[in-house]
């Protein structure tokens, strides 16, 4: 499977990064905004995985012009961030993200969200 992980902090990508090796996925290719993962999207990506706070173009704007492609209305879309009130869950749900990863997290938490989101997926 392959991710595309965008966010501005180089070490917050390679967090994001290691964290989906060790849970099996090998595959990702990396943005540091939204901008730029616009660029590198295609239909290879399976999976995003997306910060919310960037500059040029934030994960919300992201989010929303990727849902406006017709290559980017299905992708299965992670918000990871460390924005947690509901507010802005129901904010980035409303925007077209499928799942809400809280930081600080562990491998095991992004792998339960991605499978949470392709068993809904399955089911839809």
């Amino acid at each position: 499977m392959k991710f595309l992980v965008v966010d501005d902090s180089a070490t917050m990508r390679r967090i994001v990064v290691n964290s989906l090796k060790r849970i099996g996925f090998e595959d990702c290719v990396e943005a540091s905004d939204g901008a730029e993962a616009l660029e590198v999207f295609d239909a290879s990506i399976e999976c995003v995985i997306t910060d919310w706070n960037m500059p040029n173009m934030g994960g919300l704007d992201f989010v929303r012009a990727l849902r406006a492609r017709d290559d980017g209305k299905k992708v299965p879309i992670l918000m990871v961030t460390t924005r947690s009130v509901r507010e802005d869950i129901v904010q980035a749900a409303q925007a077209g993200v499928n799942n809400y990863v809280v930081k600080p997290f562990t491998p095991q938490v992004l792998k339960e969200k991605i499978d949470q989101v392709f068993a809904a997926a399955g089911s839809s």
